[in-house]
């Protein structure tokens, strides 16, 4: 058996790199001129990347704005109906002249404060995401419910009932405007 011999081996790959490297040299060719950007290429790409980053964008904004509606929108209805159903108590209370009027008066006013409070923490939270027209929702029914918090207070069995109504129809106003500008 003859072995190869890595002398004539090594003269044949050289001789074969030097063929390939001369027919590659052979077939090129050169441009002349002066390279320049198409300017119309360009610009659809320039307008082309700035729609995408709108999109995007827009995208990050639609999200955040859902979410800022979801965060103040599901905890209002629950928020809202213990203040109710606590000042529905005390009206009863006090229609009856139930010797615990006073203590469910309390009780309500400090729910409608609760309340109110609430609302307003999660709508200054959402800052600039939750949509202006629902965060004016959002802040007249605060408004409404320390109004009417304070004409709680204000309340015993003897006291004129009339700015107490008027307070409580602000509240059930503002709190069924806000309801209502939240998705179902």
């Amino acid at each position: 058996m003859k072995l190869l011999n890595p002398h004539g081996f090594g003269m044949v790959c050289a001789a074969v790199a030097v063929a390939t490297g001369l027919v590659v040299a052979g077939c090129s060719s050169s441009v002349r001129g002066t390279a320049t950007v198409n300017q119309a290429d360009a610009a659809a790409y320039r307008t082309e990347m700035a729609s995408s980053s709108a999109a995007a964008s827009s995208s990050r904004k639609a999200a955040a704005t859902a979410k800022a509606v979801s965060d103040n929108c599901t905890p209002f209805r629950g928020t809202t109906s213990v203040a109710v159903t606590k000042y529905n108590e005390f009206v009863d209370a006090h229609d009856a002249n139930a010797p615990d009027q006073d203590a469910k008066r309390d009780t309500a006013a400090q729910t409608l404060e609760d309340a109110a409070r609430a609302v307003e923490s999660r709508v200054n939270s959402a800052g600039g995401d939750l949509p202006p027209d629902m965060a004016a929702k959002f802040t007249t029914y605060v408004n409404a419910a320390r109004a009417l918090a304070a004409e709680s207070r204000k309340m015993t069995y003897t006291a004129p009932v009339g700015p107490l109504n008027d307070a409580s129809k602000v509240v059930n106003d503002s709190l069924n405007a806000a309801r209502d500008a939240c998705p179902r």
